[in-house]
């Protein structure tokens, strides 16, 4: 059976319990390019109750076999990048260089660090007269987004399975193909049946059946902040734990004294990667009022160079476009000045937003408080560093960011006091193994290293 045919559930492809399909868009096309089964309640069943009876073999397996077989799917993602390349190109809209760079090369770092991970971590520790063991949460439903659509499976499923746990994972609609290429690799990497499922389906048929399942006993879910508060509902009615990675509005301060030009680029850079389509994106730029116009003209400079088809892809679809592009004109009705870009579509096909700097925007604008999600800058001024963290802090988000000072001590002395779950500090580089995830509503738990380990395991002690 061909896997777009079919869901991945107990080792083995089958076929869907509905008929009901999903087109997959070719978003720089607008080309439908597949088709896949929109899975019910029927298939979710059957996917948690395969997990479930894979449950107690797994979670005895040694942390060393485990840890084999997680090294295995590191090696089949690896072996298979070019071809998951390409296809995140096709349902995602991602340049080349960008698919095979981070969103297939990101997640065999991932998983080869749970691989090595799973191998020597801790299980168990005495703490005087007991022994505390920590031990799988149990079955994991990992509902996951459509932005990194390998990444955040592997960011999931790979802790899982270090921990000892089994995982139904239900993709975004947008880009199921890309999880039927993980699930073909984790067969191949030899996972015993029923340790990983894959179900495809829509959010409120899928995703909702699983999150609701009483044989589920943790979901991991990654979205917006709309969708996480239903989760969470759900779960804590039933006393069900959540990891929820959410929205953010992240911000990037440039501290008097620091290098402006650097900072300005790479923070436009930051935005501009995936089109803008990261929950982590640096989308306000905190400029000190004396150099504020020489900023604004710097960011729209570097954002001119990302020309739509060629530096930078598409949105997912078109409702992801019209939003963005219906986002932009409400910054402009709300006062904000355009410095690049517009609400206008650059190129005749495809789901294209233009790169796009606003300046003069105040902090309580529409553009500065909500996760736009394309590729948009909102260059805000400040008075000095303490109207500068006011404004950091002045969302609901509080996911990443960045500091720019003259020198590390300076920024890390701001970092510190913003209320975000990661900051980089003069352009530090992204860190598979810390832990990434937010404060206020950008979620609840971590992912990646140690800390997203310990999101699926649970604590036993044992008194002697």
């Amino acid at each position: 059976m061909d896997p777009h045919d079919g869901m991945y559930i107990d080792g083995r492809w089958r076929p869907a319990t509905t008929e009901d399909t999903i087109e997959v868009v070719n978003p720089a096309t607008e080309e439908i390019i597949a088709r896949v089964p929109a899975g019910g309640a029927g298939d979710v069943d059957a996917a948690v109750a395969a997990a479930r009876a894979a449950l107690p073999g797994w979670a005895a397996t040694p942390p060393a076999g485990r840890a084999a077989r997680i090294a295995a799917l590191r090696d089949v993602l690896d072996a298979r990048a070019d071809t998951i390349a390409a296809t995140v190109t096709a349902e995602l809209g991602a340049l080349p260089d960008l698919a095979r760079r981070v969103h297939a090369g990101l997640p065999v770092l991932v998983a080869g660090s749970y691989a090595e991970l799973a191998a020597r971590y801790a299980f168990e520790e005495k703490v005087a007269n007991s022994t505390v063991l920590l031990e799988p949460v149990g079955v994991v439903g990992a509902i996951t987004p459509w932005n990194y659509p390998l990444h955040q499976i592997v960011a999931k499923v790979a802790p899982a399975l270090a921990a000892g746990c089994t995982v139904v994972v239900k993709p975004a609609e947008n880009t199921p193909l890309t999880a039927r290429h993980f699930a073909a690799a984790a067969h191949e990497a030899g996972l015993p049946p029923g340790v990983v499922n894959v179900v495809t389906g829509t959010g409120p048929v899928a995703g909702a059946a699983l999150a609701a399942h009483d044989g589920v006993d943790l979901v991991s879910f990654t979205g917006s902040t709309a969708v996480g508060r239903r989760i969470g509902a759900v779960a804590g009615g039933a006393v069900k734990r959540v990891a929820l990675e959410l929205g953010g509005k992240s911000a990037s301060v440039v501290l008097p004294g620091a290098d402006l030009a650097r900072a300005v680029g790479a923070s436009v850079a930051q935005v501009m990667l995936n089109s803008g389509q990261s929950c982590n994106a640096w989308s306000r730029l905190l400029i000190h009022r004396d150099r504020y116009e020489e900023a604004v003209a710097l960011a729209a400079g570097a954002a001119a160079g990302y020309v739509p088809g060629e530096r930078i892809g598409p949105l997912v679809s078109a409702r992801q476009r019209d939003r963005g592009a219906g986002l932009i004109e409400r910054g402009t009705a709300e006062g904000a000045r355009l410095a690049a870009g517009g609400p206008d579509a650059p190129r005749e096909r495809g789901y294209y937003v233009s790169p796009t700097v606003f300046a003069d925007v105040t902090p309580e604008m529409t553009i500065a408080q909500e996760e736009i999600f394309g590729p948009v800058v909102a260059v805000l001024p400040y008075e000095d560093p303490e109207d500068a963290l006011r404004i950091a802090n002045g969302t609901v988000y509080g996911l990443a960011g960045a500091v720019w000072a003259a020198d590390d001590a300076g920024a890390v002395a701001f970092a510190r006091r913003m209320e975000t779950g990661q900051v980089d500090i003069n352009g530090g580089r992204f860190n598979p193994l810390a832990p990434f995830g937010g404060h206020k509503q950008s979620g609840v738990g971590r992912e990646l290293g140690e800390h997203g380990l310990r999101e699926y395991l649970q604590t036993k002690s044992l008194q002697f």
